[in-house]
C-alpha cells in the first residue's frame, strides 16, 4: 500500500466492514487532512460508528485500504493508538476516584512518568476549566463537567488525532457551547478531530468537512455550508396542517416550492423565500396550525439524500 501523503491524518479507499453477510461499511473512500475537524453524519445504522472503530484500531477492516497517522492498522495498531485520543459516547469514568486521580491513573496506562503525568493532568484540567474541581469525586460533577473531563483525559498522551463519539449528547446548551469552545481550541493547536454527532448545529460549528453516510455508503461529502447550498434551497417553510388543508396547501405551492417533503407531523417546503411560500398558502385560504420559516440545515440535506431524518 502506498504511504499516506504527509498532509493526511487518515486515508481510506474502498474501505469495508462486514458482519457475516451484512456490509456495515460498503466500500467507502475518504481523506482526513491533518489538523482539520472531520465529521461522520448519519442515522443509527449508517456505518459511521463502524468506520470510527476502524480508524481507532478497535475493529479490523474486512477489505479495502486504510492508513491512520501514516500507518496500517492491521500491522501498526499499537503505534497508531499511541497517538490517538478517544472520547467515547459513554463517559466510563471511575466514580470512586477524584477528578485528578482519574487523569493520573489513565496517564499511567501510557507509561508516562509520575511527575510528568501529574504536570500534564494539571495543565489539562485547567484547559477543561476543571482545576477547581480536581479534588472532587466524579459523582459530584455535572454532565458537562464529566464530558470535559473525558476530553481532558483523552488528551493525556498528547495525541495528534482525537476521535469523539457524540461528544455533547445529553448536555444542556450552555455546556455544549463550552465543549465546542474547548474543541475549537484543540483544532487551533493543530489537533485533528474526527467526530460523530446527531446535532446539526454541532456539525456546522465544528466540522471543516463531513461525510453524510447511509446504509454503509457515503451519500455526500464536503464543507457543511457547501453541502447545504448544493443539495437544498436556501429556506424552508414548515407547516403543521389539518388533514383537510393539506391538499389545498400542496396545490398552492405547485410551481413555487422547489421540493416538498411530507413528514408525519408537518410539510417541509423548500424554496429561496420561505415568506413568499407562506403567502401563497395563506392566499389559498389555508390557515396552518403552526408555521416556521428557517434556513436550510444539514438535516434537510440528509432528508433529501436518503428520505430519512438523522434521528431515525
Amino acid at each position: 500500500m502506498p504511504a499516506t501523503p504527509s498532509g493526511l491524518a487518515v486515508r481510506a479507499r474502498a474501505l469495508r466492514k462486514e458482519f457475516g453477510s451484512f456490509a456495515a461499511v460498503d466500500g467507502i473512500d475518504f481523506d482526513i487532512a491533518r489538523g482539520e475537524a472531520f465529521g461522520f453524519l448519519g442515522p443509527n445504522g449508517a456505518g459511521k460508528t463502524s468506520t470510527m472503530r476502524m480508524i481507532a484500531c478497535m475493529s479490523p477492516r474486512t477489505g479495502g485500504e486504510l492508513e491512520v497517522r501514516g500507518m496500517d492498522p492491521a500491522t501498526d495498531g499499537r503505534a497508531i493508538r499511541a497517538g490517538i485520543g478517544l472520547v467515547p459516547q459513554e463517559d466510563a469514568l471511575d466514580t470512586e476516584l477524584s477528578v485528578l486521580d482519574n487523569m493520573l491513573v489513565y496517564g499511567r496506562y501510557f507509561g508516562i512518568p509520575r511527575r510528568a503525568v501529574r504536570a500534564r493532568a494539571e495543565q489539562l484540567l485547567e484547559f477543561a476549566q476543571l482545576s477547581e474541581r480536581s479534588d472532587a469525586k466524579v459523582d459530584a460533577l455535572s454532565g458537562g463537567m464529566r464530558r470535559r473531563l473525558v476530553i481532558a483525559r483523552a488528551l493525556i498522551s498528547s495525541p495528534d488525532l482525537v476521535i469523539l463519539d457524540e461528544p455533547t449528547t445529553g448536555l444542556d446548551p450552555q455546556a455544549r457551547h463550552l465543549v465546542w469552545e474547548r474543541l475549537y481550541r484543540l483544532k487551533q493547536e493543530g489537533v485533528t478531530l474526527v467526530l460523530t454527532t446527531h446535532y446539526m448545529d454541532e456539525a456546522e460549528q465544528l466540522c471543516d468537512r463531513l461525510v453524510v453516510m447511509d446504509r454503509g455508503r457515503i451519500a455526500a461529502e464536503g464543507p457543511p455550508r457547501q453541502l447545504i447550498e448544493q443539495q437544498v434551497s436556501r429556506e424552508v417553510l414548515e407547516l403543521r396542517l389539518e388533514d383537510a388543508d393539506e391538499g389545498r396547501a400542496l396545490e398552492a405551492l405547485k410551481g413555487l416550492a422547489d421540493r416538498i417533503e411530507e413528514l408525519p407531523d408537518r410539510l417541509c417546503c423548500y424554496g429561496e423565500d420561505g415568506d413568499e411560500l407562506l403567502a401563497a398558502v395563506i392566499d389559498a385560504g389555508v390557515h396552518p396550525n403552526g408555521v416556521l420559516v428557517r434556513r436550510a440545515t444539514l438535516e434537510d440535506v440528509f432528508l433529501r439524500l436518503t428520505g430519512r431524518s438523522l434521528a431515525d
